[in-house]
């Protein structure tokens, strides 16, 4: 489908699909301290919860998107929703046994891979060209806004019926979601197809390279994003000795800077600022910030690393996201595009929590993240650098 104006029931539509998947993995770093102390779930365990997630999209993005290609994105989408009410209810029943968890966060997780395709897919497919980049900065926001949300209950809920009410939100979002769902197919609102293949932005060897290589920024990007924020109330608690609820504050400060910078660089982008050099400006000051932790610390200088922190994680996936549309030029990018760079995202989301929660079980020292990440991120604005030269200047209104 290609939008002659916005539909933005469609857009917004798409674009909630996708904040609420990130609700539901993002639900649980701000309960992760109550639930260590409560439980005793071994760290290496407890970094699966939330990489359990990117498992399952390891494996079937790249799948679902060929199935949302063929068969539409309605069908899915209910499933989805239904995968996430009985995972979150699993959890509710059982939360004294980690496997049981995590088996529970894994049928979240296959729910999580299809509405993390399907929803910047509807959300493009209901774009015109000239909303296309503001729809990539709303939809690199869906972590962020996910997190947020999840961030503003944790409070009430620990203050008031426990962790457990940020659960039962979720299977709440899930049914009003699934009604919506239902409405706007019995009213023909907005198409449930989805954009095909052909001539999309995968269909030459150039443009599937470029896609490889922003795949491979989004792996390095969220590897280190999402061991930064999984375990960042952890080490509010641990390092500066705050309390859950206060852990939950620093928490948000790279969050909130996140979503405005997603925005702002949208607007960038729709001025035809090349992307290429946003990319590498956004993943160097992510490696800055991990490198200059040892000198940050904890006061003043901590609060400007969270600052400058979420600035550049509100460029990179503002830039990634951007770049299936900015590859496609006047079609629409097909569900395989965002299976690619979805592939890559979940590799590093696979492999982050877990590394930062090894290193520290193996040092107990919160300081090993410091070279881990820094590296990673260092190598990670070489792929930048070089996806920018890939697309040699490519902007909103050309193509490459």
């Amino acid at each position: 489908m290609t939008a002659s104006r916005s539909t933005w029931t469609g857009i917004a539509f798409g674009l909630c699909l996708a904040y609420y998947a990130a609700y539901q993995q993002f639900k649980l770093p701000p309960a992760l301290p109550l639930l260590l102390q409560t439980y005793g779930y071994d760290r290496a365990l407890a970094g699966g919860f939330m990489s359990v997630y990117a498992a399952a999209g390891l494996l079937l993005s790249l799948p679902l998107a060929r199935m949302l290609e063929r068969i539409g994105v309605l069908a899915p989408i209910l499933t989805a929703l239904a995968l996430m009410v009985i995972g979150t209810a699993v959890n509710l029943m059982a939360p004294e046994n980690g496997w049981i968890v995590l088996a529970g966060r894994g049928l979240e997780g296959i729910g999580f891979a299809v509405l993390a395709i399907a929803g910047p897919v509807l959300a493009n497919a209901n774009a015109t060209a000239r909303q296309l980049p503001l729809v990539a900065g709303l939809s690199a926001s869906w972590i962020p806004i996910g997190q947020l949300g999840a961030t503003a209950a944790a409070p009430a809920a620990f203050a008031g019926p426990g962790w457990q009410a940020l659960w039962w939100l979720g299977i709440a979002g899930a049914v009003m979601l699934a009604l919506w769902t239902t409405a706007l197919h019995s009213r023909h609102a907005i198409a449930f197809a989805s954009p095909r293949t052909a001539g999309g932005p995968n269909s030459t060897p150039q443009r599937r390279g470029s896609l490889i290589l922003a795949a491979g920024a989004f792996m390095i990007f969220s590897g280190q994003y999402y061991a930064y924020m999984t375990w960042l109330p952890q080490y509010l608690v641990e390092v500066h000795g705050l309390s859950p609820s206060l852990a939950v504050v620093g928490y948000t400060v790279p969050v909130v800077t996140l979503i405005a910078t997603n925005l702002v660089f949208a607007m960038v982008l729709r001025a035809g600022v090349p992307l290429g050099p946003l990319l590498a400006l956004g993943m160097a000051s992510q490696a800055a910030v991990w490198w200059l932790i040892p000198v940050t610390g904890g006061g003043l200088g901590g609060v400007i690393s969270l600052v400058v922190y979420g600035i550049g994680a509100g460029i990179v996936p503002t830039c990634l996201f951007a770049v299936p549309s900015l590859l496609a030029g006047s079609g629409r990018p097909p569900a395989s595009a965002f299976g690619i760079i979805m592939t890559g995202r979940n590799l590093g989301v696979l492999v982050g929590p877990v590394l930062l929660a090894l290193a520290f079980k193996s040092s107990g020292n919160w300081d090993v993240a410091t070279p881990i990440f820094g590296t990673a991120t260092t190598v990670g604005l070489g792929v930048c650098l070089w996806l920018a030269v890939a697309l040699g200047g490519a902007r909103y209104g050309t193509s490459r």
